[in-house]
């Protein structure tokens, strides 16, 4: 099991949303297909087929509760998988 296999995976069971770092989360989601604009602390990142835009900021170094919960959701709903595997 990869390193970003690993993360998605603790993203998706949701029991460590404060514990997640922000560098490996930009990370993934860059896996999954998105791309990234960075303005100040601001990463935004879209895809093509999906509507929402998601702005990120980190908290010392880790990914906020609340934006890893909005990502869980996301990947749910589009049911969204890594592109080294599709």
């Amino acid at each position: 099991m990869s390193k970003y296999d690993k993360i998605l995976q603790k993203i998706l069971l949701g029991r460590s949303d404060a514990n997640i770092l922000f560098s490996d989360l930009c990370q993934l989601l860059i896996r999954l297909g998105f791309e990234e604009r960075v303005k100040g602390d601001h990463h935004i990142f879209t895809r093509i087929d999906i509507e929402e835009i998601l702005n990120l900021q980190p908290k010392k170094g880790k990914a906020k509760p609340y934006q890893v919960k909005q990502i869980r959701n996301l990947i749910l709903r589009y049911k969204l998988r890594d592109n080294n595997y599709e």
